[in-house]
């Protein structure tokens, strides 16, 4: 009576599994659009569940304890077997992603060259320096008679050209033939 009861529990559990090994038959199903290593870690997990349901059923069936175990270690290796063998396949295709990834990087910049990044803060900072230059000069100017309009207008439209020009530098460049933004 023990037998039948721990079949039936088993059996349960193994029916509760569904949420594991429905989605790994799904990617066993999808053959080739799944990594190796993703296939392979769904062939252990179908394979512990089909050892789980062969355990209830041999369980239910009376079948002597001898029989049943060896059964049971049989399938549990398997698929730990199995899911080893997906760890370092995943193991293996995580460092050739990487050194794929590493080759789409760009060459290093060149000696002198600045990245495109600091462009906006290159042509702001030389702007508002332009800007002061024109300031301390007009104000050298005004104290020796030149109008304080000016003193003020001319400093304002500098700066306001170098932020025009900064701003028009940063923005990136339409998609082109590659269909890549922001490549120059």
């Amino acid at each position: 009576m023990a037998a039948q009861v721990l079949a039936l529990g088993l059996g349960a559990v193994t029916a509760s599994g569904c949420v594991w090994y429905l989605p790994a038959l799904a990617d066993l199903r999808a053959g080739a659009d799944r990594p190796v290593s993703r296939r392979l870690s769904a062939a252990a997990c179908v394979t512990g569940w089909a050892t789980a349901a062969a355990t209830a059923l041999l369980l239910l069936l009376g079948v002597p304890a001898r029989p049943l175990l060896a059964v049971a270690a049989a399938g549990a290796g398997a698929a730990i077997g199995l899911r080893l063998r997906a760890a370092v396949r995943r193991r293996r295709e995580e460092r050739e992603a990487a050194a794929c990834w590493s080759a789409l990087h760009a060459a290093p910049p060149r000696a002198g060259h600045r990245p495109a990044r600091y462009a906006f803060a290159r042509g702001l900072g030389g702007g508002l320096a332009l800007a002061l230059a024109a300031a301390l000069l007009l104000a050298w100017g005004r104290a020796h008679g030149v109008s304080a309009l000016l003193a003020v207008a001319a400093p304002v439209a500098l700066a306001g050209c170098a932020l025009l020009v900064a701003a028009l530098r940063a923005v990136p460049a339409p998609a082109g033939r590659g269909g890549v933004r922001g490549v120059r």
